[in-house]
């Protein structure tokens, strides 16, 4: 057992001057940021991923196929006799109006990415100085209106839609720092892996829900099919915008409908970093030369490589190995989600248990998650790289869990901003998630550069040591220097005049419980 004898979360319950077990969890306005958050991130990831299948109805479907013949050159026997069973079954997908070559469609594609990383650090600079929900709730509005915007912007040019991908991105990349600034205000320290990973656990239902719900609309959705996708993604963005707006509020003290106990309960919680009375500077040296802060931005890229390596990739992987027909892909590509989906939770009430039993100090928690969310899928990857077609079942069952293995690394790097900053999380988040999103350019390009020639299973053998690698990296590298406490240059003095005001409403209100 590791014991962390000046464990932060210790002191708390330490010194608490109520009963914990008298707080509400269930009923409470946390839970309530945190439900709303997690369908905030089904969005936000419904919006970044269903261009990958819509684009498959957007363009000329002959071309596809022509494309998608030369799958057949340089194959074993075991993967030509696969390829001719697929080449057997029809599809009743019509052929899209937009005559696009491969090119063309990849510039589509990773538009996204190119105003995802810009806008991370100013969103957690703003968030932090005029309050995340606004950020988040106003970005993702516009997000909504973009993606209503893409049928038209299709219709009119390829440019045009790059243009509206690329600020879709910028919109998109706003939700992690402005949410991490929303937890650093709400989220109390023993609760923290559970609250985060839960709302986080959005991005991949989001995965899941839209790959099949995508193909489903291609197929029989109204205006023309693909352009359905977008409308109806655009306009439950709309309707989620217009909760949150009137459902959330920056801290605890500014909620209307918080119960006096819990508002006390999260703001003693959080004394030490004062960042809920107080607006203080932002200390950019110290975050820029802290190595527990490169921890995380060395997990976070290594994280994404994986993450892209595969959220990219599956469809194409399926097809080209695997020898799925289209209709499948859709519902095979979203079952890694799913998994991944539960096992954030999972692993996030995991988290917070042994931190409250003091099985684990928190720096350990988020070491040991973190690692086994990366060497896991490490090694289910590799063995991947050795099934080929004749073996369906135990492809996907190894994606499967491939994928849904890294869900403990949101209980390790993902939490740990909140950990090290409360106040500056959504900053460090913006840091770290900017230098990340490189792996969004980067992974599809390796990805494509190795298996142009003959998209055989030998080479996406080599696609999956690469990520392997970099997830055990990954995972060595943040052991040796990731940390779980409460650093010193994200503290601002203490304030004993505010402590008093805050112990004697706690002492008061504890009879307020049974009507909280």
């Amino acid at each position: 057992m590791v014991k962390g004898s000046l464990d932060l979360d210790t002191n708390y319950e330490q010194e608490e001057p109520f009963d914990r077990s008298k707080v509400p969890f269930w009923s409470s306005s946390r839970l309530g940021l945190a439900v709303l958050g997690f369908f905030g991130f089904v969005q936000l990831y419904a919006l970044r991923v269903n261009m990958s299948v819509a684009i498959v109805c957007m363009v000329n479907h002959t071309a596809v196929q022509l494309m998608s013949e030369k799958t057949n050159q340089s194959l074993d026997s075991a993967e030509a006799s696969c390829a001719a069973r697929l080449a057997n079954t029809t599809t009743d997908i019509a052929d899209g109006d937009n005559d696009w070559d491969k090119h063309i469609q990849g510039w589509v594609l990773g538009a996204f990415f190119w105003g995802y990383l810009v806008s991370q650090i100013p969103a957690g600079w703003l968030a932090t100085k005029i309050g995340g929900k606004r950020v988040l709730g106003w970005n993702m509005f516009a997000g909504a209106v973009l993606t209503l915007l893409t049928p038209v912007a299709a219709n009119v040019s390829y440019i045009f839609l790059i243009v509206i991908r690329v600020l879709l991105g910028l919109t998109s990349g706003v939700a992690f720092p402005a949410m991490h600034s929303m937890w650093g205000n709400w989220a109390p320290p023993l609760e923290r892996s559970k609250l985060t990973s839960f709302t986080y656990a959005g991005t991949q239902l989001g995965n899941a829900i839209t790959f099949p719900l995508a193909g489903f609309l291609c197929k029989y959705g109204f205006a023309g099919g693909w352009p359905s996708i977008f409308y109806v993604i655009g306009t439950l963005g709309i309707v989620w915008f217009v909760l949150w707006m009137f459902l959330v509020s920056d801290t605890p003290g500014q909620h209307k409908r918080i119960s006096a106990i819990e508002r006390q309960y999260i703001e003693y919680s959080l004394r030490e970093s004062k960042h809920q009375e107080n607006k203080p500077a932002v200390p950019w040296k110290a975050i820029f030369t802290s190595l527990p802060v490169y921890a995380i931005v060395v997990s976070n890229t290594t994280s994404d490589w994986g993450a892209y390596t595969l959220l990219i990739n599956i469809p194409t992987y399926m097809k080209e190995v695997l020898k799925f027909d289209i209709a499948s892909n859709g519902l095979y590509s979203a079952l890694p989600y799913i998994g991944f989906w539960f096992f954030i939770n999972v692993s996030g009430f995991l988290a917070d248990f042994v931190r409250k039993r003091n099985i684990l100090s928190t720096t350990w928690t988020r070491r040991l998650f973190d690692a086994g969310g990366k060497i896991v899928p490490a090694l289910l990857l590799i063995g991947l790289g050795y099934i080929d077609c004749t073996q369906p079942t135990v492809a996907i069952i190894l994606l499967v869990l491939a994928v849904a293995l890294t869900g403990p690394q949101y209980s390790g790097f993902t939490v740990n901003h909140v950990d090290l900053a409360p106040a500056f999380a959504g900053i460090l988040y913006g840091f770290s998630n900017s230098v990340a999103s490189v792996s969004g350019f980067l992974s599809p390009l390796v990805s494509g550069a190795i298996t142009s020639k003959g998209q055989s299973r030998a080479e996406w053998q080599t696609v999956f040591y690469v990520a392997a690698g970099i997830y055990i990296f990954g995972a060595i590298f943040y052991i040796l220097f990731a940390s779980g406490e409460l650093q010193d240059w994200a503290k601002v003095e203490d304030d004993s005049k505010n402590d008093i005001e805050l112990k004697e409403p706690l002492k008061k209100n504890e009879n307020d419980v049974a009507h909280a």
